[in-house]
């Protein structure tokens, strides 16, 4: 385990465990509400544009983007929260983060309306996620951080973005996609 020195209010070092020191997050906003992302999971931010669509997906799959020769599947937050898609702006922008799956790794593009800047949070200052009430599954909030008196909601990236569960649900709106142009067929 990583430790960070600091000096305590006598002066002294007083040794402080990795969990205790501030983390960064990349705060963005999404349908009016400020979301962040632990930095190390951000790849990098790019413009919004050049997706190409693919039939027959979820909603919340935007498209692919060719990034540097590789294809980055692109979900829109809003929509994969439940809610409408997002509104293309001048703002709006494409965060590329990346995902754990078993060994391997994911880059995956995420729309959000505008990313806001990187904040350090205390590990004090983030209380647990709500058990009720949020727009969002609880189980892809990871903490409630507390910045100027306001409230950050942070993300749970890999849950949001679990590789397995977005598979599994591109399967099943494939299907029933399928489905239903077979009962028209008749």
């Amino acid at each position: 385990m990583n430790q960070i020195v600091k000096k305590n209010a006598g002066g002294k070092p007083a040794v402080v465990e990795e969990e205790e020191a501030p983390s960064q997050y990349l705060t963005f906003t999404l349908g009016g509400e400020m979301f962040g992302v632990a930095i190390l999971n951000v790849k990098e931010i790019i413009e919004y544009g050049n997706l190409t669509e693919i039939p027959m997906m979820p909603a919340f799959i935007r498209g692919v983007i060719n990034l540097r020769g590789a294809v980055v599947p692109v979900i829109d937050l809003a929509a994969r929260f439940g809610g409408k898609s997002t509104a293309v702006g001048r703002r709006t922008c494409i965060v590329i983060v990346e995902v754990p799956d078993g060994e391997l790794r994911h880059d995956i593009g995420i729309v959000v309306d505008a990313v806001s800047e990187v904040l350090e949070i205390p590990a004090g200052d983030i209380e647990p996620p709500p058990t009720f009430g949020a727009k969002i599954r609880a189980d892809f909030i990871s903490g409630m951080g507390k910045v100027a008196g306001k409230f950050v909601i942070l993300l749970e990236i890999d849950k949001v973005l679990s590789v397995d569960e977005i598979a599994m649900l591109t399967a099943s709106d494939t299907l029933t996609a399928g489905a239903a142009g077979q009962e028209g067929s008749g």
